[in-house]
């Protein structure tokens, strides 16, 4: 049996990331919750896959994200063409890339800027380790 690894994340807002994670990015919503024990929240990624993405808002509280340029998700498309339809995809719903702090994911990827300012890679590349 393969561990399934979930990262979490607060949000002060779930809407934008939904569009951003969901619609742009292609992923799944896998589940949601509402006012489980006062959060709110939804899951998302690939059925298959054995990872998820849970955002999570908390009633009446507000969060401080605290992003940084290196803060990443990264992504490994090795095909190409499905790679292009990643970025194509992205671009449809209306996100541009950013240019990435470190210029190595720059070479053969697009770095992109979640509403909340954390970023996440499309990499056309394999992942080889």
């Amino acid at each position: 049996m393969v561990p399934k690894l979930r990262v979490a994340r607060p949000t002060n807002d779930l809407g934008p990331l939904l569009r951003f994670y969901r619609d742009g990015l292609g992923l799944t919503e896998l589940g949601s919750f509402a006012n489980h024990d006062g959060f709110d929240g939804v899951m998302l990624g690939h059925p298959q896959a054995p990872y998820h993405l849970e955002f999570t808002t908390q009633q009446g509280q507000l969060i401080a994200p605290a992003p940084t340029p290196e803060h990443l998700l990264v992504f490994y498309l090795p095909d190409h063409s499905q790679w292009l339809l990643a970025v194509e995809r992205m671009q449809a719903h209306g996100y541009a890339p950013v240019v990435s702090h470190n210029p190595y994911w720059d070479r053969l990827g697009h770095t992109y800027e979640d509403p909340d300012g954390y970023r996440v890679v499309l990499q056309n590349a394999p992942w080889e380790y």
